[in-house]
């Protein structure tokens, strides 16, 4: 719970893009994108997102995202990414909808439970004039 306080908090001083959605005062989506701190590659960030089984195919993950990726392109990034687990059809779809393109394959990249699961990388390229 303390590195997710700090995160947020870190977020929000340095101006991040970082949108959560609420009912009745719980948090039940959430989205950001961060910038990248590493030498050269500044015009980067990358997503993380998640939203609530109960709350899923309603269309709240997209506009949590659009949200973030409209924030990011004010921020000055011209590349968006992130990592996906490859069964996860549907938010793949989300993303591709949004012009998120394949760029690679981190084969048994996780294992949970006796199984080895895939993350897809993808990446949206933006131009900070449009």
């Amino acid at each position: 719970m303390a590195w997710t306080t700090d995160f947020v908090v870190n977020n929000i001083k340095n101006g991040y893009a970082q949108f959560v959605a609420l009912e009745e005062g719980n948090v039940i989506g959430f989205c950001d994108i961060t910038p990248c701190n590493r030498p050269g590659f500044g015009h980067s960030g990358s997503v993380g997102m998640g939203v609530l089984q109960e709350w899923r195919q309603q269309g709240l993950g997209r506009m949590l995202l659009e949200a973030c990726i409209q924030k990011s392109i004010e921020n000055g990034l011209t590349r968006i990414e992130l990592e996906v687990y490859a069964s996860n059809t549907i938010a793949i779809a989300l993303y591709r909808r949004l012009g998120f393109v394949e760029e690679g394959l981190k084969r048994r990249a996780r294992f949970l439970d006796g199984k080895y699961q895939d993350l897809l990388i993808m990446a949206l390229l933006c131009d900070p004039a449009s």
